[in-house]
């Protein structure tokens, strides 16, 4: 959803006529996993993907029908065939994708303002039967909602939708209505996740550039003024001249944090490893030397840092992609956050047994 929304606002703007295409179902294995987003205007621009390219202009070319009769459609796209060159999916999967013509109602005002706020929500899409496709609603976590399917089934589709607050990812639901069921696209938008990134250095920048391509709200924390500016660190969402211990101690660091601590000082790094280990933070990461870590160990052994904790930080810091650059070292860090979110080894795919992708 995220990575639509500047296109999307701007073609809003010049009142481009504009049709938004979603994956709601994967078969198998496919490129792309349920949420994705293309998005289309009548005068040919795009944005985003639902295929990594094998089904968009098929897409493409339903969605210019879907705005010419105002009215939702479902494409399902399966195995190409080779031999007739037929549309489809080369990796033998299938998948099925709403198109509909983009409409800045109600509810999607009510869904903007949870993602610009960072508040969490979960938006849930009508797929069947036919009188519900497309119909939208948005359910926040402060016990809001708006939208609606049909009086006697709202509530129990937002009841399904409130434990996607906990689990987060997307699912297709069948609800209990009229003797049947209706199916629903539900889709967790939660929070985004917060990078802490400890020393203004060059390779901080890079990683801050990084990281906001990715979805995160950076925060950047220094005490040293002269490299904490503006001018170093245009991308970052909060800029912090200040001591990082307080300041991690006043974040309230959550499964959704991020610590990176790059500025090589212990009397930075202590403070700021101290809080962080503290915390549920999921990923916390600090530059050095295996010696140099050695000696940091000792003193958070001092501040009454157990074992199991300090199992947690990852030093030296990123995977190994033999990174020599302050990008370079960026993508390496940026590559541990990612794996450290679902769990993953970062191990080479050639090696891995099994599906590459698993859909949530």
């Amino acid at each position: 959803m995220r990575e639509i929304l500047s296109d999307l606002d701007q073609w809003a703007e010049a009142n481009e006529e504009i049709a938004l295409a979603t994956l709601v179902r994967v078969r198998g294995s496919a490129p792309r996993l349920p949420g994705a987003r293309l998005c289309v205007t009548r005068s040919g621009k795009m944005t985003g993907s639902v295929s990594g390219g094998c089904v968009e202009n098929d897409v493409f070319e339903r969605a210019i029908h879907v705005l010419d009769t105002r009215r939702p459609a479902m494409a399902t796209y399966g195995i190409a065939d080779e031999v007739g060159f037929e549309l489809g999916l080369s990796c033998g999967g299938s998948l099925d994708v709403l198109i509909e013509p983009f409409i800045a109602d109600t509810v999607w005002r009510t869904l903007r303002q949870a993602v610009d706020g960072q508040r969490p929500a979960v938006l849930c899409i009508g797929l069947a039967p036919a009188e519900l496709l497309g119909r939208k609603l948005v359910v926040l976590a402060e016990d809001q909602c708006c939208g609606s399917f049909a009086p006697d089934l709202d509530e129990a589709v937002i009841a399904e939708a409130r434990g996607f607050f906990c689990k987060g990812g997307t699912a297709v639901i069948d609800v209990p209505w009229h003797g049947d069921a209706a199916t629903i696209f539900v889709e967790s938008l939660p929070s985004p996740e917060r990078l802490f990134v400890i020393g203004a250095t060059h390779t901080a920048a890079a990683l801050c550039r990084m990281a906001k391509g990715f979805g995160f709200h950076v925060t950047v924390v220094d005490a040293r003024g002269t490299y904490a500016t503006r001018e170093r660190f245009p991308d970052a969402d909060v800029l912090v001249r200040a001591q990082p211990g307080p300041l991690l101690e006043d974040a309230k660091l959550d499964a959704s944090s991020y610590v990176v601590v790059l500025t090589h000082d212990p009397k930075f790094d202590i403070p700021a490893l101290t809080q962080a280990l503290r915390s549920a933070a999921r990923y916390i990461g600090v530059m050095g030397s295996r010696s140099t870590h050695a000696r940091r160990r000792d003193r958070l052994v001092e501040e009454g840092v157990g074992p199991a904790e300090l199992a947690r930080v990852r030093a030296p810091i990123g995977l190994d992609i033999g990174a020599r650059t302050p990008e370079e070292m960026a993508l390496s860090i940026l590559a541990e956050m990612v794996a450290a979110k679902y769990g993953a080894d970062g191990s080479a795919l050639v090696h891995k047994r099994g599906a590459i992708h698993a859909a949530s």
